[in-house]
């Protein structure tokens, strides 16, 4: 099993059961230079302690179970599909959700 999938393992078993009793969740966007990258989901994506979230509950418990991983960072970046979606809206060829 790769790092990356023991990552995702311990995201699903470990640290989503967690979260998800603040309606929330977790996955890995990328794993590089022994960093974790770490997107979090639901209420925790804009919650104002997700910073907190991920150095108490995401990156203890991943590095506690695999030390080659040295880091979590925190993923706050915006898809591009979500860009693609508002870029859209503002040029007129989709109409606004109402």
């Amino acid at each position: 099993m790769s790092t990356e999938d023991k990552i995702r393992e311990i995201l699903t078993e470990k640290v989503d059961p967690v979260l998800a009793a603040h309606y929330g969740g977790s996955y890995l966007v990328r794993f590089e230079d022994d960093i974790a990258y770490v997107k979090l989901t639901g209420a925790c994506a804009t919650c104002p302690s997700a910073q907190d979230t991920i150095e108490d509950v995401v990156r203890n418990t991943i590095i506690g179970e695999l030390p080659v991983v040295k880091d979590v960072i925190l993923d706050n970046s915006i898809s591009e599909d979500l860009l693609n979606m508002a870029r859209d809206i503002l040029s007129g060829k989709l109409k606004k959700p109402m």
